[in-house]
């Protein structure tokens, strides 16, 4: 890490800056505890049906459904087109969003339309390269849901479409645009943690939906299911409602907790600190509960090691998921440094700096003289008082979101539609969209094959 990311850093910068000082006033206290707003502006324009922006959803299910009432709550933005294999998403869709939809089993007919600007690609993972491919080289923006790829070496092949097509693609990790994530990374470059050496971070679920059970339509068969369109380049099995519903538990077309949990860690962590991510995992867990078929683990416990770089030191991280929790539901993310902590999600950012222990106590002492202990008491007290006098700054420090906050996935999408309309960047493109999923995707790597996997963060290769 860099000088100016020191504590000291950090300390001197709060003070020389008298504007900044009120959102710190642990500067001039001791054990602390403060509430401070975190808040964000738009920038928004009267748009006509002229200029605005006209989407198309590929795969009309869960996630596709969230990602699209959230997109149109952007201004300038509207539904034209709906893709997906299942007729009564279909039929869904027309009760969501209108009777005057275009809907398809065939989303290259989405694609030829030329009054769609922009597509969400919210399908089974399987499908993801291939899509988010014909839809930039057909000349639409592009927002895939997370993770980009489902095998490591699909996401090269994205980077060169998008590279060449020129065309906007984000890739949909909810929380990545959030005002958690923006204050965290504001907090770490100040140096408020001082160097990181741990992520912790995890994810408890108790529920057959957070298990990934959901529930089967009646009305699904055969006829108002394309189901060998649906398997793709997969292996041909037979006709299986359990494999089109519950994609998930399956590795023939998904990537397990891994790939839908973890990389939205390593999306958050990667933006926080300016990382490319790890340079080795090593994974462990199995099938405890859900065994109803499916082929991926429901307990996946992976380390991380992350190298040293410009931005940060060498560190660790711990991610975990466990979907049989009896203990109930819940998650955490945290970033664990020197001089502090901070707990992070998109509606808030906590930070937490605690004293460090500079003079034994008693339960080091105790095994020394009444003499020998006041001789070593008074040499660690002098030695502390020897160092230049630092200000008293431990306590905590909560950010939160203000209640009207529309939130980090709304964040995500307006900072997607901004860049269409050319009025900046997107936050999380193709590159880091690979280099997050690739993360997540060692664990599955080393899970299955029961080894160490070293993968390279700049290259973003397996070696």
């Amino acid at each position: 890490m860099t000088k100016g990311k020191t504590r000291r850093s950090f300390i001197k910068k709060m003070a020389l800056s008298s504007s900044i000082i009120p959102s710190f006033p642990y500067l001039i206290s001791d054990n602390y505890t403060e509430k401070l707003t975190l808040d964000r502006s738009y920038e928004f324009e009267n748009f006509t049906s002229n200029d605005q922006i006209n989407i198309a959803l590929i795969g009309c299910g869960i996630q596709g459904i969230i990602n699209t009432n959230v997109a149109l709550q952007v201004p300038g933005v509207k539904l034209i087109a709906v893709c997906d294999l299942y007729n009564g998403r279909l039929d869904r869709a027309k009760e969501l969003w209108g009777k005057d939809l275009f809907v398809s089993r065939d989303y290259r007919l989405i694609l030829n339309r030329t009054d769609v600007d922009a597509v969400i690609v919210a399908t089974p993972d399987h499908w993801h390269r291939r899509i988010t491919i014909d839809s930039m080289k057909s000349g639409k923006a592009v927002y895939c849901e997370k993770p980009m790829i489902q095998n490591f070496n699909e996401g090269h092949d994205i980077i060169k479409t998008y590279n060449k097509t020129g065309k906007v693609c984000q890739i949909g990790s909810q929380t990545m645009s959030s005002l958690g994530n923006q204050k965290a990374k504001e907090l770490y470059e100040d140096g408020a943690i001082g160097e990181i050496v741990m992520l912790d971070m995890y994810n408890d679920r108790n529920s057959i939906e957070g298990a990934w059970q959901y529930p089967i339509p009646p009305d699904a068969d055969q006829k108002s299911i394309d189901f060998d369109f649906f398997l793709g380049d997969t292996p041909k099995v037979p006709y299986d409602l359990k494999r089109f519903f519950r994609w998930r538990n399956y590795q023939d077309y998904g990537t397990g907790v891994a790939g839908d949990m973890f990389v939205h860690a390593f999306s958050s962590l990667n933006y926080i600190i300016s990382s490319n991510g790890p340079k080795r995992a090593l994974s462990t867990g199995g099938l405890r509960y859900w065994k109803d078929g499916r082929n991926v683990p429901d307990i996946n416990i992976c380390l991380y090691d992350y190298p040293k770089t410009k931005n940060h030191e060498a560190f660790n991280a711990s991610l975990r998921v466990n979907f049989i929790s009896g203990s109930g539901g819940g998650s955490g993310f945290k970033l664990i440094g020197t001089e502090g902590a901070m707990e992070v999600s998109s509606n808030y950012c906590k930070l937490i700096r605690s004293k460090k222990g500079e003079i034994p106590s008693n339960y080091s002492l105790s095994a020394f003289t009444e003499k020998i202990q006041k001789k070593i008491k008074k040499s660690y007290t002098k030695k502390k008082n020897e160092n230049k006098v630092k200000p008293k700054n431990y306590g905590e420090s909560l950010w939160e979101a203000p209640s009207n906050y529309k939130g980090g996935h709304y964040d995500h999408f307006y900072n997607f539609f901004q860049a269409i309309r050319g009025n900046g960047k997107i936050i999380q493109n193709p590159t880091f969209g690979l280099r997050a999923a690739g993360a997540a995707l060692l664990a599955n790597k080393s899970y299955f094959e029961k080894k160490v996997i070293k993968w390279n963060p700049e290259s973003m290769i397996i070696e």
